[in-house]
């Protein structure tokens, strides 16, 4: 998934990485002839990079940030309270995360990025959402269930 970048910083082994929109970081080494990225030798270079995209593969693998903070939950919701919203397609704000947590029952959840993918949620067994992936929930049997935004703290 394409994810802006909006900053830099360097890794413990002097590699630049990119910080993405998402809250993930991606390398940006340049060590050709493997890896050919000029722009990151030079402040000037890297600050012309910023807002630019990078495919984010861990976006793409459904991989929850670290260092995200919970600020936010639904009420519980059942098989026959669950929003409409919720059941058709629709996206997180830009840099808010959830994990839809079962807390009984099965739930379904369905992601459609790159292509769709369905995924049995149960307790223990999260749902993450992407910022800006489509995605939606469908329930077959008795559930209950909440979801949990999270995003960066103020001040990192």
């Amino acid at each position: 998934m394409e994810r802006h970048i909006t900053g830099f910083h360097v890794d413990a082994h002097g590699d630049w990485v990119a910080e993405l929109d998402c809250h993930h970081g991606q390398h940006t080494r340049h060590k050709p002839p493997f890896f050919n990225r000029p722009w990151t030798q030079t402040e000037a270079g890297r600050t012309a990079m910023l807002g630019t995209t990078l495919d984010c593969a861990r976006c793409d693998a459904l991989e929850f940030p670290e260092g995200l903070a919970e600020y936010k939950r639904t009420p519980t919701f059942t098989e026959s309270t669950i929003p409409a919203g919720l059941l058709r397609d629709h996206t997180t704000k830009a840099g808010v995360w959830g994990l839809i947590e079962v807390e009984a029952g099965t739930l379904l959840y369905t992601v459609q990025y790159p292509q769709e993918r369905r995924y049995t949620l149960s307790a223990g067994t999260p749902g993450v959402v992407v910022p800006g992936m489509k995605h939606h929930v469908s329930a077959a049997e008795p559930v209950s269930f909440h979801v949990a935004f999270y995003t960066r703290t103020a001040g990192k």
